[in-house]
């Protein structure tokens, strides 16, 4: 399988799948190019929305989609945005609005009391009525600071802070980052599994 349409626009995850992708012969394609919208998250579960997504990616392109639906859950939250994190501050949400959101929402939760964790799950579908979509699902744990450090990254990285390298997602070089993070583990995960589907 030479290509892949990665069913969002975001820029930062395409560069991170672009990278884990760069070992094997797949290109990864976003969906702009197909100058497709986004598909409605209409689900109320990151599986539900990543399946939704890439549904959505076969549909209107006739080629396999591998999507990713994933956020920050803040368990003084009860695991909010969880779901809605790329759209938690409301209408015309960014990434700077919406990690200011959580801060906000956070603002009188004491530091032992300030855990959370990123979740990303990746669906991959090889047509778009694929009755055995390919569904990997891993979890990053951290603590959600009080105000932001580190420019790298995207999302709410500034503020998601890695005890094992006493700094944030966004202080990590984007190699410490795939080894540890949520999405590097279900890419992994993915990749493993995709290839006992599709043996050289």
């Amino acid at each position: 399988m030479s290509k892949i349409v990665l069913a969002s626009s975001n820029k930062g995850k395409l560069k991170e799948f672009s990278q884990l992708f760069a070992e094997f012969d797949t290109e990864v394609v976003p969906q702009s190019t197909f100058n497709l919208v986004d598909a409605e998250e209409t689900g109320l579960t990151f599986v539900e929305n990543a399946i939704i997504k890439a549904r959505h990616a076969c549909e209107q392109t006739g080629l396999p989609a591998i999507s990713d639906d994933s956020g920050i859950e803040a368990d003084a939250l009860n695991g909010e945005p969880g779901i809605y994190s790329a759209r938690y501050s409301g209408s015309g949400a960014t990434a700077q609005k919406n990690l200011q959101a959580l801060l906000d929402a956070l603002k009188d939760t004491p530091k032992s009391k300030r855990t959370g964790r990123y979740q990303c799950v990746i669906v991959f579908m090889r047509h778009a009525k694929d009755p055995t979509p390919l569904i990997c699902q891993a979890s990053w744990e951290g603590t959600i600071l009080t105000a932001p450090r580190g420019d790298g990254g995207f999302g709410y990285d500034p503020i998601f802070w890695v005890e094992e390298h006493q700094c944030t997602a966004a202080e990590l070089t984007p190699e410490q980052k795939h080894a540890i993070s949520h999405r590097g583990k279900a890419i992994r995960q993915f990749i493993d599994q995709f290839q006992h589907l599709n043996p050289a």
